[in-house]
């Protein structure tokens, strides 16, 4: 099973040779494609052979791709992730309102229940159990918009009651980085399933050619919170603040009761949530766990 999350921060040409990802800079670097699950791209100065474009996407490899401000910006996604593309695709079509909703209701509990327990480890009960109480409330396919309630007592509790979303600051360049890496994770599954990131569930945005991640990755943004969190303080995201963004998908997490990395989960969870939607049983959702201590 790939695992490593490699990141190539400076420039550099890549290239492919006998089943291995060489990155040739100041110095000569060589890893197993069979390895890697995530291949950041920092650096605008880098060089890509066609040659290794051609084995990531065959080997299912996470490409992310940042701007000259190093934040990611594009993600390789293979047009042929599953001989069954056609199939999937037919299945994905039918998939029912009532099936969507459901699956998109249980997805916001849960994230909403994890932003809970978010708030129960840096000590504000009080914000965690009014939090918990809105996904209590949840009804079909969060029509009452649960999730935006949560959300507000969520950031002003857990960031400060200056934060928001909307403005320019490091610590939502931090988030920001770190969903990009959890998105990238799920459509990369996503694809591998033979299904389209474009098609989701709730998420439809004519300008989002990955609503259908955006949709499944919601109970994992929690983790990069907390990530972001512990980063040293600094006016900009410093590369060794990147490096532990990175990290997130390398994090212990329970699944079924065993101790699995953030990665794994996030393939086991998606793959449940496909299944959910094609078999219209929103109780084959496997999430994931915190792992205590």
């Amino acid at each position: 099973m790939s695992w490593r999350v490699v990141v190539v921060s400076s420039r550099a040409k890549l290239e492919l040779k006998l089943g291995y990802l060489v990155v040739r800079g100041t110095e000569v670097r060589r890893v197993l494609l069979d390895e890697i699950s995530v291949l950041l791209i920092e650096n605008t100065g880098c060089v890509i052979s066609v040659a290794l474009m051609e084995a990531l996407w065959e080997h299912k490899i996470d490409v992310v791709f940042c701007d000259s401000h190093h934040f990611p910006s594009a993600l390789l996604v293979s047009l042929n992730g599953n001989y069954e593309t056609s199939a999937r695709l037919s299945v994905q079509m039918a998939w029912t309102k009532e099936a969507k909703e459901a699956v998109w209701s249980a997805i916001i509990k849960e994230k909403i229940n994890k932003q809970a327990h978010a708030l129960r480890i840096v000590g504000n009960i009080d914000a965690a159990n009014q939090v918990n109480q809105y996904a209590e409330n949840i009804q079909s396919g969060d029509s009452t918009n649960r999730e935006a309630h949560a959300a507000k007592v969520y950031f002003n509790a857990i960031m400060g009651h200056t934060f928001s979303r909307k403005e320019s600051s490091r610590i939502n360049e931090a988030l920001n980085y770190g969903y990009t890496l959890i998105l990238s994770a799920v459509c990369r599954v996503i694809v591998s399933a033979g299904y389209m990131t474009q098609l989701g569930i709730f998420h439809h945005s004519v300008f989002n050619q990955f609503n259908l991640g955006s949709d499944i990755m919601e109970p994992f943004r929690p983790l990069v919170d907390m990530k972001a969190l512990s980063l040293p303080i600094g006016e900009e995201l410093s590369p060794e603040s990147k490096r532990i963004l990175v990290e997130v998908l390398n994090d212990p997490v329970m699944v079924n009761g065993s101790k699995t990395t953030v990665l794994s989960a996030i393939e086991t969870y998606t793959r449940s949530v496909l299944d959910a939607l094609a078999n219209n049983d929103v109780s084959r959702i496997t999430f994931y766990d915190y792992c205590e201590g």
